[in-house]
């Protein structure tokens, strides 16, 4: 079984180890971040404001990315790690609520470190992770996330209210040093940096340039923020649903999460194996109607369904954003791994920032119903289009489409595991978010 191959890895299961404790501190952090503020200041606004500032740095995603093609991607992951553990004790200071700019000028730092990580991640899958397992990787990244996205936020609220934020920061500091260790304890072989040609503004558009080079990619890239814009469209409706749909209390949405959550773990365990099985665009699609299917049927008011779409949300949405991110790391040269991701996680994340005002505009004029079932027709089309638009077969493709990763280090892969099932080192790069994924980092609720 090729999960079981991935996890007898020695240097994957390093790597996910790092993801894992990394994204249990980010995880309660981030949740305890907007009740920090809201509690010292009292406003909805700036508790909101916290997580703009984590979304933010997508915005300049491409050069960040420039910033991880430069340099070693290892060392720069142990650094970068480093660095924000020596970063947020700086919270203990915040006390009151003239205190909060510090919140927000770390969290904007987080934003930006979670950008270039998983950029460099990007690069370290494709030096590590043979092609044929980089979809399990990803996939097992993402089940990891999302199991992370459960536990944490109670263990984050828990610290929170017995000994404040402060403690929650040094347990977030705390990952952040435990993620250094793990990736210093990787081994894998990396190919130099590329000699820089040409200005930073040259560098950063070649990676651009190579996204939309590709028409496979650049499409399902282009799928994947359709699906962030629509998750947000219809998480703006979730209270609506909750209250006028389900006849339930606000704090009942934490339940719908943890459904979603619970769907998202068993997207990312078989989704290596179904994207096997089904060409890109196909499986893309499939996760794109899954997943707006499942918020339409939330516009019928029964608890039961709404608990089935949920789950079908959970499905489908990590496979949209696993199947963008993984042929970015299949048809990307390691040169350019970083700046193509870093500009596939702009495209597909910025849209989450319009959909929440659309969203929250939709809310205040229309039935909750109509914006469901609109993000199901929607969603529905767009999958339409990725099926329609195949990329074309055989010599037509190969005249357009850049070649297939090559073997980045000359002579035979380095293995840190044993056994034939052991693939060399590694890291991934879907999460979608910063700290993504974009890889995949975590997934906005839908």
């Amino acid at each position: 079984m090729t999960v079981r191959r991935v996890l007898g890895d020695r240097a994957a299961t390093t790597c996910l180890g790092g993801v894992l404790v990394s994204g249990f501190g980010d995880s309660a952090m981030m949740l305890v971040a907007g009740i920090w503020v809201k509690t010292l200041t009292g406003s909805d606004s700036l508790a909101a404001a916290v997580t703009f500032c984590v979304w933010g740095p997508t915005l300049v995603g491409p050069v960040l990315g420039t910033v991880a093609d430069r340099v070693r991607r290892r060392s720069l992951l142990i650094w970068t790690n480093a660095a924000l553990a020596a970063l947020l004790p700086v919270l203990l200071a915040v006390r009151t609520g003239r205190d909060v700019w510090l919140l927000f000028a770390v969290f904007t730092l987080i934003g930006a470190a979670s950008v270039l990580t998983d950029a460099a991640e990007a690069g370290i899958v494709t030096a590590a992770i043979p092609p044929d397992l980089r979809g399990d990787f990803n996939g097992l990244r993402m089940t990891v996330n999302e199991a992370m996205k459960l536990l944490a936020p109670l263990a984050g609220a828990g610290l929170f209210l017995r000994f404040g934020g402060g403690s929650v920061a040094v347990l977030d500091a705390a990952t952040f040093v435990l993620a250094a260790l793990a990736f210093a304890a990787l081994r894998v072989r990396e190919q130099p940096p590329a000699p820089a040609a040409g200005g930073w503004r040259e560098q950063t558009a070649e990676g651009i340039r190579h996204l939309r080079s590709d028409r496979l990619l650049l499409r399902l890239v282009a799928g994947g923020a359709v699906a962030m814009f629509l998750s947000g469209v219809s998480s703006a409706a979730i209270y609506a649903m909750t209250d006028s749909g389900l006849h339930r209390p606000p704090a009942f949405v934490a339940v719908l999460y943890a459904v979603q959550g619970s769907g998202s773990i068993v997207a990312g365990v078989v989704s290596g194996a179904v994207m096997r099985r089904l060409p890109e665009c196909v499986f893309a699609a499939t996760g794109l109607m899954l997943f707006t299917a499942g918020a339409a049927v939330r516009a019928v008011p029964s608890l039961p369904v709404c608990i089935v779409g949920t789950l079908a949300i959970g499905v489908g949405l990590p496979w949209v954003i696993v199947a963008a991110f993984t042929t970015v790391q299949q048809r990307t040269g390691p040169e350019l791994v970083g700046r193509v991701a870093a500009a596939a996680g702009t495209v597909v994340f910025a849209p989450t920032a319009v959909a929440a005002a659309v969203g929250a505009g939709m809310v205040a004029a229309v039935d909750f119903r109509v914006q469901l079932v609109s993000v199901g027709v929607a969603g529905w089309l767009a999958a339409w289009f990725l099926l329609l638009r195949r990329p074309r077969t055989g010599l037509a493709e190969a005249e357009d489409v850049p070649a297939p990763d090559p073997d980045p280090v000359p002579g035979p892969r380095p293995v840190s595991g044993s056994g034939p099932g052991s693939g060399p080192e590694t890291d991934p790069e879907t999460d979608p978010g910063p700290g993504s994924v974009p890889a995949a980092g975590p997934v906005p609720g839908a």
